[in-house]
């Protein structure tokens, strides 16, 4: 048997109002699992990438479909047909945000290969669809497109080049269409059980500081829920723990780049060097400090002549909360998305890290050599005096503050306001490398 490798990518079949490319990776895997000549060579992909691009629908995901094919028992032209038609009768085509583009290739990407390369250009800066298309031409790629802008071609291309460094899966769980726009309805208390029992092996089911349920989208949508977690397994056990109270068309386990900090650089960047849109990590001084109306903390770092404003903002909780204890003179590692404010260059934060905590000193009254007591300040070059003894000092006292920050630690935002690709403290110790070779559990999709 001769097997034919399929690497199938596929993006921007969605709008604001209508339609989900996870969706449609799930009806196509209905359409090719059990076919004769089709095996599976890994979950389908749910590639998250760089979250700053300001067109994007909601997460900025797209799919790639990895298969192998036995053409002796069905055509690769029928495959592809089942994916076109697919694509094409659940994309949102009437939106000028939607712009379907499939593209097939023969092979998988390598580590460090030119299909690999894009993909983690793609993943943390800006590309345009001229740069996708003559990467596609170079590596062998054939493109579909059912609208002519061809944005779609710069996701696809850049899901079917995914190597994924460290990965998680998502179980994504589907409405019928006749409940699309209408409030989800599962049973709130079920999905409180089931963190409770499996909170181990998954990540943002619930948020901890307001008990919000976070396994809900907010949308038009076509996903009822979705649940994050460590393995096939544990996010199909969490599943079956969540009880809908309305019908579900279909469901797919994923394997996902998400909860990885996958956009952010191997290492830090010149400031001098970041771009519009880049997913950055930069270090630096503070220099300056400015809690401004809302509670938003604005930081001035500092970095080999150059400086760049970082914004701290007040969704971000205990994030803002850790900046707004910076001092001047601290150093610190931040990461975060690059936008324009008012002309300049801001790094709207998403973590950070603590590097180096300037000693605060303060001076103070000294304390009484024979009572211990506080002595009185007596004005301007005057000294101080002990009340209770009489006993007369000239210098203060100077005492080290506590500054309530920790060397080393990842400081994050709540859950709440976590992207999809942010690594939540819960994973840090539990990165993934290689391919899981253990396979594809019982039932990972539904029918």
């Amino acid at each position: 048997m001769v097997e034919t490798l399929l690497n199938i990518g596929i993006d921007d079949t969605d709008s604001e109002v209508f339609g989900c490319t996870t969706h449609v990776a799930a009806r196509i895997v209905v359409h090719l699992d059990g076919k004769d000549g089709i095996r599976f060579l890994d979950y389908p992909l749910l590639v998250r990438l760089n979250p700053n691009i300001p067109w994007k629908t909601r997460g900025n995901g797209a799919v790639s479909i990895r298969i192998a094919v036995d053409e002796s028992k069905i055509g690769l032209d029928e495959v592809k047909e089942i994916v076109l038609s697919t694509v094409r009768s659940l994309s949102d085509l009437n939106s000028p945000r939607s712009d379907p583009a499939i593209v097939f290739l023969n092979r998988v990407p390598q580590k460090g290969d030119l299909l690999h390369s894009f993909y983690l250009r793609v993943l943390r800066s800006m590309v345009s669809p001229i740069e996708a298309l003559d990467v596609a031409e170079k590596v062998g790629a054939s493109c579909s497109f059912l609208k002519t802008s061809k944005v779609g071609v710069v996701g696809a291309l850049a899901s079917a080049g995914a190597v994924f460094d460290d990965y998680t899966y998502e179980l994504l769980s589907y409405r019928v269409k006749e409940n699309y726009g209408k409030p989800r309805m599962i049973d709130r208390e079920s999905v409180y059980s089931m963190d409770k029992a499996v909170s181990d092996n998954t990540f943002n089911n619930i948020d901890p500081e307001t008990g919000r349920i976070l396994i809900t989208p907010h949308g038009r949508d076509p996903v009822l829920f979705g649940i994050r977690g460590e393995t096939p397994q544990a996010v199909y056990e969490a599943f079956k723990l969540v009880k809908a109270e309305e019908e579900i068309e279909c469901w797919c386990i994923f394997k996902t780049n998400q909860g990885t900090d996958a956009h952010f650089p191997d290492k830090p960047l010149a400031i001098g060097n970041i771009k519009k849109y880049d997913s950055v990590i930069v270090e630096g001084e503070v220099v300056e400090k400015r809690i401004i109306q809302g509670g938003h903390v604005i930081i001035l770092l500092s970095q080999g002549g150059e400086r760049v404003f970082c914004a701290f903002y007040s969704p971000t909780g205990s994030l803002r909360k850790a900046a707004s204890e910076l001092e001047p003179g601290d150093l610190v590692r931040v990461y975060g998305g690059v936008k324009e404010h008012k002309g300049l260059l801001t790094i709207n934060a998403e973590k950070m890290e603590v590097l180096e905590i300037r000693e605060r000193l303060v001076k103070t009254s000294p304390l009484c050599p024979k009572c211990g007591r506080r002595c009185k300040n007596l004005g301007l070059r005057q000294g101080f005096i002990c009340e209770r003894c009489q006993e007369s000092i000239m210098e203060p006292q100077i005492i080290k503050l506590e500054r309530g920050l920790r060397k080393g630690f990842p400081y994050l935002p709540p859950e709440r306001a976590h992207r999809h690709l942010t690594k939540p403290l819960k994973r840090y110790g539990r990165e993934k490398h290689g391919f899981d070779a253990n396979g594809f559990i019982s039932q990972w999709h539904f029918p």
